[in-house]
């Protein structure tokens, strides 16, 4: 087999995802060169070369490269801050190596309001209504909070607030679930529009998908459909958090879409592709420049948000069961030359394990925190021992954990992430809370809803309600 040797930049079990799709090639003997923001267990294991670079700083980033840049044949970038950031414009410039993510100005997740903006133009239908709040626009942020008052009147307060960058100010906040009063709001735009301009725009009702592409700069490959869980706790309760799960069924489609409703997604994504590309090829697109936040609703799809990186969890759903050589798919990503991508028809459920602060839980559900495993290390042998004799249908994927001493820790995101895959989404969910239940220590938790039944029919009886059926 031929040798390559690939640089991962690695945030959490997304990218541990990642790595072992690489390491499973049969086609290529793969080095793997892994910045990563904690010290991981499961890339330390399949590392070549492993650094740990707590904030992802892009010139650190930047530095290992150029330290193996005679080893290294390409990268690969899963979280978005460096994508941002622009690492690739970096990388590829001051050492040559090939990086598959977008490029800074093609990273359009960089900025709520120019998305807004691109969306109106091209996919207007797609779009829900939105104001702009830009400081620059008004001589103080009371005249800002009299035009939100009137924009407010219009949309009847349901809105969602959100600032232009991410994870600036207070984050986004929706009414119904961060606000129930006008006094909310403003408290909540107040603080983001310190940090900058903040987009309002209506909320939303209906039912969300995970939209992901795989991309050339010339050809823009769909992957199937898969269903997030942000919330926290069972029910959709409690806060956003970075996604307790997810699910992909047997096919192309969730169960409460039409296929219909899958052609408009990939209808809108290709027209915003086609703006962004322009004529011929643009590599400046190459990786995953659209992870689409669907809400399907009784107009069709519209577009929630646009990420510019693999989803978190999403693509852990995609990845254990590529049947094409990941190695290859890379490589044609980087060439131009990506025709399709081969994804078994199986259903996947992926479900995290997290610490007791995460997402609040601690203090929503003091009585249920196992404190005498708060700090504890993680055992992770019997869900290990579990996935050996499932012969490859449960993968453990360790996200936000540090090894040290020999024994793993959880740190303070989401930590274990267990993938199940069956013949039907019950059977990959049984799998997936199979393994997570056999994981010890640390006093973790998890959402037990992911993928039920109970939640998917209740998805499948509101769109039929919005449908008028």
């Amino acid at each position: 087999m031929d040798r390559v040797g690939v640089l991962v930049v690695s945030y959490g079990s997304r990218e541990s995802a990642i790595v072992e799709a690489l390491k499973r090639s049969e086609e290529y003997d793969v080095d793997l060169y892994i910045v990563d923001r904690q010290r991981n267990p499961f890339n330390l294991a399949r590392a070549r070369e492993h650094v740990v670079v707590p904030d992802l700083d892009v010139g650190r980033i930047l530095s290992f490269a150029e330290r193996f840049r005679g080893e290294i044949d390409f990268g690969i970038v899963g979280p978005e801050k460096p994508i941002i950031e622009g690492v690739r414009d970096l990388v590829e410039g001051r050492t040559g190596i090939p990086v598959i993510c977008p490029t800074r100005e093609f990273a359009i997740e960089g900025s709520k309001v120019a998305q807004r903006i691109l969306f109106q133009e091209v996919v207007p239908e797609a779009n829900p209504r939105f104001k702009v709040f830009d400081p620059r626009d008004y001589s103080s942020i009371d005249e800002a909070r009299r035009e939100l008052d009137r924009w407010l009147d219009e949309l009847d307060n349901r809105v969602a607030v959100k600032p232009d960058a991410p994870a600036a100010g207070k984050g986004v906040g929706v009414w119904g679930d961060h606000f129930t009063s006008r006094e909310q709001i403003h408290e909540h735009f107040a603080v983001n529009y310190r940090e900058g301009a903040v987009i309002v725009e209506e909320k939303l009702e209906g039912e969300e998908s995970s939209f992901q592409a795989l991309c050339d700069g010339e050809h823009l490959i769909p992957l199937p459909e898969t269903r997030d869980y942000k919330r926290a706790f069972d029910g959709d309760m409690g806060p956003n958090t970075g996604g307790m799960g997810s699910y992909k069924d047997v096919g192309e489609c969730l169960p409460f879409m039409t296929r219909r409703d899958r052609e408009r997604e990939v209808e809108i994504v290709e027209r915003i592709f086609r703006r962004l590309r322009g004529r011929g090829r643009n590599p400046g697109l190459i990786g995953m420049p659209f992870y689409v936040a669907f809400m399907h609703t009784r107009e069709g799809p519209k577009i929630l948000e646009n990420n510019s990186r693999f989803g978190d969890p999403e693509i852990l759903n995609i990845l254990p069961i590529l049947k094409d050589d990941f190695v290859e798919l890379c490589y044609r990503m980087l060439e131009g030359s990506l025709k399709g991508v081969d994804v078994g028809g199986y259903a996947t459920v992926a479900t995290y394990k997290v610490p007791p602060s995460y997402g609040g839980y601690m203090e929503a559900y003091p009585e249920r925190v196992r404190r005498d495993e708060v700090g504890t290390p993680i055992e992770l042998e019997e869900a290990e021992r579990l996935a050996s004799l499932h012969g490859g249908r449960m993968r453990i994927y360790p996200g936000s954990v540090e090894l040290r001493d020999g024994k793993i820790y959880a740190l303070r995101s989401r930590a274990i992430c267990v993938v199940g895959i069956g013949d039907s989404i019950e059977e990959a969910r049984s799998i997936s809370l199979e393994g997570i239940e056999a994981i010890r220590g640390g006093g973790l938790w998890n959402r037990t809803d992911i993928a039920s039944r109970e939640h998917i029919g209740r998805s499948i009886a509101h769109m039929e309600m919005l449908r008028g059926r």
